[in-house]
């Protein structure tokens, strides 16, 4: 059983996608995963392509307001701006951490042509004080066409996404 603010997402070892639970009543929303799948958290690594086999605390909400309104959630939600970035170059001191453009070392733009960051919930993964290397940037975001995989991601279509916010606070990443 999983507590009522909580989302379970459980796949095989390999699997691309899982069903993302809202409670242990609600009905499953399909997700896409990282392109290597679920990998457990002590051998999670940057650019690895996984999703951490973990307990994920969502931090706050981050959204393009200039394509959508403020959506409802749990968590503190603010509006990027074409400036945001998330830093994921291991050798910096702002290592997965939001920094703005101009930032010379390597980072994640936040600000996307396409929807992918059009609503991004930031995950609580290696943030707590992170430790170089053991991944970076591990958001809930919009899923590609087809759920396609994710860097190590976890994506829901739209309607999806909406629909868990209002009232969710952690997600736990587990194999089946």
């Amino acid at each position: 059983m999983i507590a009522p603010d909580a989302a379970l997402v459980l796949a095989r070892p390999g699997e691309t996608t899982g069903s993302f639970l809202r409670g242990p009543e609600a009905r499953p929303f399909r997700c896409a995963l990282g392109r290597s799948g679920i990998v457990p958290a002590r051998a999670k690594r940057e650019g690895d392509g996984a999703t951490p086999e973990a307990t994920l605390p969502l931090r706050c909400l981050l959204f393009r307001a200039d394509r959508l309104a403020r959506p409802r959630a749990a968590v503190p939600a603010e509006p990027i701006a074409p400036e945001d970035l998330w830093c994921d170059d291991r050798s910096a001191p702002e290592y997965n951490r939001p920094v703005r453009a101009p930032f010379p070392q390597s980072h994640e733009r936040l600000w996307l042509e396409d929807p992918l960051y059009d609503i991004v919930g930031v995950l609580g993964w290696n943030d707590d004080p992170p430790v170089p290397g053991r991944g970076s940037a591990i958001f809930l975001h919009l899923a590609r066409p087809g759920l396609a995989p994710t860097e190590g991601c976890i994506a829901l279509a739209l309607p999806d996404l909406l629909a868990v916010l209002p009232g969710l606070r952690v997600i736990e990443v587990r194999l089946a």
